[in-house]
């Protein structure tokens, strides 16, 4: 097993790495931003770090303040957690040249899967399915519009270096995607660096449901089972769930299958997830990306399966085997995940500030993984996460009163959070009914309207 690690990451997602590897012996450092001092992963971490301004690109973007807090704690190996660095193939490049364990893929996978074209390429010669879209980039408007009118409209405009739905808009007509293209690319260039486009066609009713992989130090590809993220605000989810109640089993044991098969195009090692997009009214599903990674939501696939991904990362990483049976994999009841953020729940608009008040709820069936505690401030750096409302049930309706009761009883003030979100979203009847689309959070909560305020 590893004996040192730094997590190069923050919040919720570091502390929740520092507490795998307290629990495996693994001595732990943390890398922090000025903004960052007082949180509790700082102090949670055997040794942390200062490597910078609050700013992202000074910090937690900052490689080689990131290899030199390493050199400086003698840390033999990174964990990227997720976001910031943590699909970048040249940071996972350098972390390995400078002679230490990468907690993630190979490069030359990340490489591969983190253009959102490439992937979709290589998954469609693999027999995976993927939805019609563009195998080239798209870089002029004019381009687009000839490549949708060979898609079919609607198309969904995105970003071909992008993740995290960040910039995706969808276009009904030409009209639409002449005038969405050029801000699309100009977001492209401002967030990841590239303006380059992919068009996919846009399915109306649909679920966005992701499979769990593990890639084993001997090859062996696994599913770990799914989890339905169509909960979404923004193309960005802010629920998920596991087992997906639109999902059952002839086509879960297609989707998992189809999985392995992504997993295996590349070779992967380590965590990652494959996220699908499922057509509602026909029940046909595409591949959507392959997150590198460990996702946000991975809590629900751990309270039903009873694995610590974490866990088997730094098994894997190491060349291990992982701690669990890989033939006797079994699914155990129904979890949810409610990501608990610092922003309004009418219009989910940021709500930085410090925290007053804050009491987590407890009780059975109810995990709570923080990044931040009562007297923290929240900043505009980074992302307002604060904490992830996580329960497990010995059913559906079970998960769902444990989840009702724990979000009434999540106490935060100081600074405005979508818990009365939450609390809705748990009473709609399309949520507990368990047929839902992506649509449902815009349903619960419709934009405002042109010009009002």
């Amino acid at each position: 097993m590893l004996e040192s690690v730094l997590v190069a990451n923050r919040g919720e997602i570091a502390s929740r790495v520092i507490a795998t590897a307290r629990r495996l012996g693994i001595r732990s450092v943390a890398v922090y931003s000025a903004a960052d001092a007082d949180l509790p992963f700082v102090a949670a971490a055997d040794e942390a770090v200062l490597i910078g301004p609050p700013q992202p690109a000074a910090s937690y973007l900052n490689g080689p303040a990131i290899l030199a807090a390493a050199r400086q704690t003698g840390a033999r190996a990174v964990h990227p957690g997720y976001g910031f660095l943590a699909e970048n193939a040249a940071f996972a490049a350098s972390v390995i040249e400078a002679g230490l364990v990468w907690v993630g893929p190979a490069p030359a996978s990340i490489a591969q899967l983190g253009d959102k074209i490439n992937a979709r390429n290589l998954m469609e010669e693999a027999g995976v399915p993927v939805a019609a879209g563009t195998r080239e980039p798209m870089h002029d408007a004019r381009a687009a519009l000839a490549a949708a009118a060979q898609i079919g409209y609607p198309v969904m405009i995105k970003a071909a270096a992008g993740g995290g739905g960040i910039g995706m808009s969808a276009a009904a007509d030409p009209d639409q995607l002449a005038a969405g293209f050029d801000t699309a690319r100009s977001r492209a260039e401002r967030f990841f660096g590239d303006p380059a486009i992919l068009l996919e066609r846009y399915v109306r009713h649909a679920r966005h449901v992701e499979v769990q992989i593990l890639g084993l130090a001997d090859g062996k590809v696994l599913a770990l089972g799914e989890r339905d993220c169509s909960v979404q605000r923004r193309h960005q989810k802010v629920a998920e769930e596991t087992p997906s109640p639109g999902v059952g089993p002839e086509l879960r044991a297609s989707m998992l299958a189809a999985a392995v098969r992504a997993g295996e195009v590349v070779d992967y090692r380590g965590a990652g997830t494959i996220e699908f997009l499922l057509d509602v009214p026909t029940g046909a599903f595409m591949f959507l990306e392959m997150n590198t990674r460990l996702q946000v939501e991975h809590p629900v696939t751990e309270l039903v399966t009873g694995i610590d991904l974490v866990e088997q990362q730094f098994r894997i990483a190491a060349g291990e085997q992982v701690s669990f049976e890989p033939h006797a994999l079994s699914v155990t009841g129904h979890a949810l995940e409610l990501r608990i953020y610092a922003e309004d729940s009418q219009r989910f608009l940021p709500s930085p500030g410090t925290i007053a008040e804050w009491s987590p709820p407890t009780g059975p069936g109810v995990r709570v993984d923080a990044g931040y505690a009562a007297g923290n401030t929240v900043t505009p750096f980074y992302d307002p996460l604060l904490a992830k409302l996580c329960v497990h049930g010995a059913d559906r309706a079970q998960a769902l009163a444990r989840a009702r009761t724990a979000a009434a009883a999540f106490r935060v003030s100081g600074v405005k959070t979508n818990l009365e979100f939450h609390q809705d979203l748990l009473a709609s009847a399309a949520f507990r009914s368990g047929d839902y689309d992506t649509s449902l959070a815009g349903r619960l909560r419709p934009a405002p309207a042109a010009g009002r305020r």
